[in-house]
């Protein structure tokens, strides 16, 4: 089991991090910084301090882990971790955006509540941010060549995450996607970032090519395999666990990889998803349909192959530790997560 006090000891430093960089430089500018804190979980509809679920901060926990358990100080990592934090919710905010959707982590999104235009004002802003939070690199001792290193690594996360967005959007509009194509697209929407967090954690502790590579491919074949388990959870899932109606992408037409593969493989459920509508009849129909034809099945087995590439490049590593050990316990509780 994965130590929880050590990651608790990590989220709240990474927090603490995060936190700094969101001060407003002057009162004319509360709002914006306001904006940023609401969608993070840390502010209120008011703009008032607040409590909020702000999400479950793994790409900064991944990244720290991956410090420690190359015999890096973890301290010293804070930077990325807050980096590849803000980065991946910049790219919710304009996902949030992108996709209209009104709803995340069971609150308004942000342009639902302050307009397209500065919410897209306050995406931009957090993404500059990102690239601030990780040039402290160098005060944190790292070698200017090392920082230089780990700002070409994050910004060509951020090019392959926009990439994987666009080929998203596109994908909505395409009569046919096939599963590689898919699977092309979320290496880059969701793989690269978590990828690139675990490298940023043996680059600050200065680890040699074969750690830093290995944990790369750690984090890439986990987050392949995130991206499928969420996919599972969007049809499969309880909705009092992951607060989404039955059949969320169903009703979406969304095209995940359970539903591309039983289009591949159903005309019975072709038909079904050229309609106007889905009624709940119709929703209950194709999810029996897509079991019917093995798409839920071939998604545990593909989520099942990552997560065997991803603990194998981890072993391949050579590390050690209660880090390391907790690195592991981590990636399979993502994997058999409900939510």
């Amino acid at each position: 089991m994965a130590n929880q006090a050590l990651m608790a000891r990590y989220l709240a430093a990474v927090e603490s991090e995060m936190r700094s960089l969101l001060q407003p430089p002057t009162p004319a500018l509360h709002d914006l910084y306001g904006y940023l804190c609401y969608h993070l979980g840390w502010a209120d509809q008011n703009l008032q301090p607040a409590n909020e679920q702000s999400g479950k901060r793994l790409r900064p926990l991944f990244c720290l882990l991956c410090c420690e358990a190359c015999g890096g100080d973890w301290p010293r990592a804070l930077p990325a971790a807050a980096a590849v934090e803000l980065v991946h919710n910049f790219s919710l905010i304009h996902d949030d955006i992108e996709d209209s959707d009104t709803t995340r982590r069971g609150r308004p999104t942000a342009w639902t509540l302050w307009g397209i235009p500065q919410t897209l004002n306050a995406g931009d802003a957090l993404y500059t941010l990102s690239q601030l939070a990780l040039l402290r690199l160098d005060k944190a001792g790292l070698p200017a060549e090392a920082v230089v290193d780990a700002a070409r690594l994050l910004n060509e996360t951020s090019l392959r995450l926009t990439e994987g967005q666009f080929l998203d959007i596109r994908f909505e509009s395409c009569a046919q996607v096939n599963v590689e194509e898919y699977l092309a697209m979320i290496e880059r929407k969701t793989g690269a970032l978590l990828a690139a967090s675990c490298e940023l954690g043996a680059l600050v502790a200065q680890a040699p090519p074969p750690q830093r590579h290995g944990l790369r491919a750690f984090g890439l074949h986990l987050g392949l395999a995130f991206q499928i388990q969420d996919d599972i959870l969007g049809i499969w899932g309880d909705p009092a666990v992951t607060g989404k109606p039955v059949g969320s992408d169903l009703i979406r037409r969304k095209k995940s990889l359970p539903i591309l593969h039983g289009l591949a493989h159903s005309e019975a459920l072709r038909t079904l998803l050229a309609s106007p509508a889905l009624t709940p009849a119709d929703v209950e129909r194709a999810t029996r349909e897509l079991e019917a034809v093995g798409s839920r099945q071939f998604c545990q087995e593909r989520a099942e192959k990552h997560t065997a590439q991803a603990l194998a490049a981890l072993d391949a590593a050579s590390l050690r530790g209660d880090a390391a050990a907790t690195l592991r316990d981590l990636a399979l509780s993502l994997v058999g997560r409900e939510r």
